[in-house]
């Protein structure tokens, strides 16, 4: 084995761990809500992004139809979402977040996100961004997996 090999084997690792991390934090997150993890991420795309349609929703989550409109009313049953007329397209709506209910969400982020802001510190900007394009271009990867997994 090369080093190489060994410090590409490292790095998959590495990922598995964060991976794994980030599915308990965010679980763990999402239980303070009376959440799961997947309706806690999808109010982090909504929060993001903005109102979207159900297909968009789908699009950004790689989740199935069915899969979404289960999630969607999910959410709207627990009071985090809302679904409005959708100003562009009369016969479709857009999920929005309820803005006052994920201000208690925020606080819980505070020491991760203060942690992080710590971390980078050990890194000059073209090391950040080499870790910016590599996370980006892996979560886009991770997209697709989870679209071609949910596909038929």
């Amino acid at each position: 084995m090369t080093d190489r090999d060994e410090l590409v084997g490292r790095m998959l690792l590495a990922g598995r761990e964060l991976s794994n991390a980030a599915v308990m934090f965010h679980t763990a997150l999402a239980e303070h809500q009376g959440l799961t993890a997947t309706e806690e991420k999808a109010l982090d795309l909504l929060e993001r992004f903005g109102p979207l349609t159900g297909r968009q929703l789908r699009e950004r989550s790689g989740l199935a139809p069915a899969s979404v409109t289960g999630l969607i009313d999910r959410l709207e049953r627990k009071g985090f979402a809302r679904r409005v007329p959708n100003p562009e397209d009369k016969r479709s709506v857009l999920v929005e977040i309820v803005p006052d209910r994920l201000t208690a969400l925020a606080p819980l982020f505070d020491d991760y996100v203060a942690s992080l802001k710590g971390l980078v510190t050990r890194y000059d900007d073209r090391e950040l961004a080499a870790i910016v394009d590599f996370l980006t271009e892996a979560a886009a990867r991770q997209r697709e997996a989870t679209r071609h997994l949910q596909s038929p």
